[in-house]
């Protein structure tokens, strides 16, 4: 997402070198970068997973196989595992966020300097859709990874995580078809029914 928002912040500053600075090969520098930073972290992550001690109670009080369900398996005091999935988590989460707040201070910048009321509502729609998956995305992991770890399995932390592994992917495709034109028109012509026969 964070290199996505730096392809919207490239596309709306500098749209005359766009193709210049968003070559193939920063294309694919960014997709390698984005696997062996996920690939890196799944790594780190199961190592510490398999490195404790495990019980003889083999029952995950989770929906999924997540670091911190299989951590409660174990046999030892995980205090400091989980802090330290807290921490790495909230870091990588940080950083990311801090990347597109940056890139889209930059483009809100730029967007305040177009004189023209049709070319800021253009950068709008182009920014609109990643925005709110970026808010989806965020918004849903911020909330299960800023409860502190105890907390973090109660029931409201397995339906976060519902949310933030299946209902927000899920929402991706549905949010970014709503930027094609021919979608709005037929959208727009039955949300214009439906409200028209309640005002009936």
């Amino acid at each position: 997402m964070s290199f996505m928002a730096y392809d919207h912040n490239v596309a709306i500053c500098q749209p005359l070198h766009y193709t210049i600075i968003m070559s193939r090969c920063l294309c694919q520098q960014m997709a390698a970068t984005v696997w062996l930073c996920s690939f890196g972290n799944s790594i780190l992550q199961t190592i510490l997973i398999v490195q404790q001690p495990q019980c003889d109670q083999n029952l995950v009080n989770h929906f999924f196989y997540e670091v911190l369900a299989l951590l409660k398996l174990a046999c030892v005091n995980i205090s400091a595992n989980e802090a330290q999935t807290f921490a790495v988590s909230g870091l990588f989460l940080m950083v990311l966020l801090d990347l597109i707040l940056l890139s889209y201070s930059y483009i809100v910048t730029t967007v305040l300097r177009i004189l023209s009321a049709q070319g800021k509502l253009k950068a709008f729609n182009t920014c609109v859709s990643h925005l709110a998956v970026v808010s989806l995305f965020y918004g849903t992991a911020i909330s299960m990874y800023a409860e502190p770890p105890s907390s973090y399995w109660q029931d409201q932390g397995k339906m976060v995580s519902i949310f933030y592994g299946i209902i927000a992917p899920m929402l991706n495709s549905p949010i970014y078809t709503l930027r094609s034109k021919e979608v709005q028109g037929p959208l727009r012509r039955v949300l214009g029914r439906l409200f028209w026969r309640k005002r009936t």
